[in-house]
């Protein structure tokens, strides 16, 4: 589990191709104390860390996981990185799984005083569980939905955010992985079965 709070953007320095896709990626903050096989939010993914050095650590990627996750698996992308949450630390996100629903596309940004909203369409499959002032998990940051319009549903992004996160990176076009609030999830299920 992880809260969506990123602790910093690392950088892939290297992918491998073979059975599952290899990425090193550079990071500081998260290899404080991280050992081969915790467990590593990368742009909201949750990923094994399957080696560890002085200067950052890999995963590998299944098919699986690159069919589901926005297409940002190369060398020189600034991935969102958070390690897994731990008994007694703050929640001061929401509970996000890692387990990335799909992917977003980013259709619009506007000027809003002191922010700036963005607009991201879902898959259609998962707008359902998406609802204005409820949480979503782009790219690994944990955000309240500002509002819904059409198709689309926008996040007001504060100047923090856009400057410790890659979300101020985006341009309209952009692809991000979404993963939307897991209660929403739980509550279809459930209510389904009454």
């Amino acid at each position: 589990m992880f809260t969506g709070l990123v602790e910093e953007t690392g950088e892939i320095l290297e992918v491998r191709e073979g059975p599952f896709l290899g990425v090193r990626i550079l990071a500081k903050k998260v290899l404080e104390d991280l050992r081969v096989g915790d467990s590593v939010a990368v742009d909201g993914v949750c990923l094994t860390a399957v080696a560890v050095d002085g200067e950052g650590f890999w995963v590998e990627l299944a098919q699986e996981t690159l069919g589901r996750t926005a297409p940002t698996w190369r060398v020189g992308h600034r991935p969102n990185l958070e390690r897994a949450l731990r008994v007694g630390d703050r929640l001061g996100g929401h509970l996000v799984t890692g387990h990335v629903d799909g992917v977003a596309e980013l259709v619009g940004i506007r000027e809003a005083p002191g922010a700036r909203d963005y607009f991201f369409r879902p898959p259609r499959e998962y707008a359902r569980y998406i609802a204005e002032k409820g949480s979503v998990t782009l790219n690994g940051v944990s955000l309240t939905v500002a509002g819904l319009e059409g198709e689309a549903f926008f996040v007001t992004l504060i100047p923090h955010t856009l400057a410790v996160t890659n979300l101020g990176g985006l341009r309209v076009g952009d692809r991000v992985n979404l993963e939307v609030d897991l209660i929403a999830r739980y509550l279809e299920r459930l209510l389904g079965r009454a």
